[in-house]
């Protein structure tokens, strides 16, 4: 069977559309349509099912699609092997983070990386904790980085950072020159918050249900920016690490309150690959200077 009869069917597994396959892989449909009915038919099993929604993998495609995202992320790492044999230690690191990461800390880290290792490249991508463990799972991402990971068996954490989760606020707001707030009154107040898939709002919620508290949130957000920028604006508070908002406290736009309840833990930010399989060499290098990142000062320094 041709390589690329797998290769069209991985791209189809991965969009869940042939339309998108096609584009992503400059072909026409009609081409893509073609080798998958021959690939059924030479496994003598159905792929795919259409329907008004889109497509949906069978039993027999789902197998398949675990067996060519592995095979085609296998052979990515060979060409990369080869390739750093050469001595041109070309490649691609593949990073999935939580947004707060994303403004200063990240940046600085693929920076200082740059300097040594010019020819790598990175894609990078910005979602909540439970999508980053998935992509993670799928072999899409080599490298996680979440907030407060809940044990899984095939994840390894490899470093961690934690620092308390504050009370976000307007430097005009009635918490601004508060000593500490309690998660009571913040309930007092209208909130923003990322969604139920965020680490964070997981954690923040796991706090409110303790003490059996209903939060007044006024905006739910897959972005932590529009959170934030709420609480600029005054009409409601956030809560978020330091971290999240160190620019902004830089400029005096915003305040940071700590929140006195005792179980009100620190936020943990993880290092996170999976467990089972091996890294490129670009990515391996790269989580060198991660975890150095993490045990020293370049997080420090950022808050």
């Amino acid at each position: 069977m041709n390589l690329n009869t797998y290769k069209y069917f991985n791209e189809v597994a991965a969009t869940r559309s042939i339309r998108r396959a096609a584009d992503r892989l400059h072909i026409a449909p009609s081409a893509i349509s073609r080798q998958i009915a021959i690939l059924e038919h030479s496994l003598g099993a159905l792929l795919l099912e259409r329907s008004n929604a889109g497509i949906q993998l069978t039993p027999a495609g789902l197998v398949l699609e675990r067996y060519t995202r592995n095979m085609f992320r296998d052979l990515e790492r060979v060409q990369e092997s080869i390739r750093n044999m050469k001595g041109l230690r070309l490649g691609e690191v593949k990073i999935w983070v939580i947004e707060g990461l994303l403004l200063d800390f990240l940046p600085r880290a693929i920076a200082e990386f740059n300097n040594d290792f010019p020819a790598i490249k990175f894609s990078v991508y910005s979602e909540s904790s439970d999508r980053i463990i998935e992509a993670m799972m799928r072999d899409e991402a080599d490298i996680g980085i979440v907030y407060n990971l809940k044990p899984r068996p095939a994840i390894e954490v490899v470093a961690e950072y934690s620092e308390p989760v504050m009370c976000v606020v307007h430097p005009g707001h009635v918490f601004a020159g508060r000593e500490s707030v309690t998660l009571a009154e913040i309930c007092g107040q209208q909130i923003s918050l990322p969604v139920a898939s965020f680490g964070l709002r997981q954690f923040v919620d796991q706090a409110f249900a303790k003490q059996r508290l209903v939060p007044d949130i006024l905006v739910s957000s897959n972005n932590l920016e529009l959170t934030k920028g709420m609480a600029l604006t005054g009409r409601t508070v956030a809560i978020a690490p330091a971290l999240a908002v160190r620019k902004e406290l830089q400029d005096g736009r915003i305040k940071v309150v700590p929140i006195a309840d005792l179980e009100f833990p620190a936020a943990t930010a993880a290092v996170c690959v999976h467990r089972d399989r091996r890294l490129s060499y670009a990515a391996a290098e790269f989580l060198k200077l991660l975890v150095k990142a993490f045990q020293g000062s370049m997080i420090s320094h950022s808050a």
